[in-house]
């Protein structure tokens, strides 16, 4: 069982690493999902999530989630032939939290080299927890 800490990970390269591991049997568990980071502008990100959550509902069209979480979630999804029982499986083996949970007080986490943001000083980045509250979520 590998348990990731997010903090200041990228979203995608974190989502691709996770992807790749969970493929190869690996039980992942990520916590403070909410600090994950978009790279990007502002503006640019909070309109491209704002249209993705826009294009559908919960009666019609694709679900986008507003949770940091299930964002996280349903990016990794993205990355996993999630139609395919080997798919299925490998979600069955990811969770997502918010904060760390009590269980996981006082352990060591682990942050994947792959996920890391090459270079923190001039790139413009969003966290996910602000995205998600843009987008209406409460947690």
């Amino acid at each position: 069982m590998i348990i990731v800490d997010a903090s200041g990970l990228v979203l995608g390269r974190l989502a691709s690493v996770t992807a790749k591991n969970l493929l190869a049997g690996e039980e992942i568990k990520i916590i403070n999902a909410e600090k994950v980071l978009i790279t990007g502008r502002k503006e640019s990100v909070y309109g491209d999530y704002s249209r993705a959550r826009a294009r559908g509902s919960r009666e019609k069209g694709p679900y986008f989630p507003k949770r940091p979480e299930m964002i996280l979630r349903r990016t990794v999804r993205g990355m996993l032939p999630y139609k395919l029982k080997r798919g299925k499986d490998a979600m069955a083996r990811l969770r997502v939290y918010v904060g760390v949970p009590r269980e996981f007080r006082g352990m060591q986490f682990e942050q994947p080299d792959g996920a890391m943001m090459k270079k923190a000083s001039n790139v413009l980045n969003v966290e996910l927890g602000d995205l998600s509250k843009r987008l209406g979520a409460n947690f």
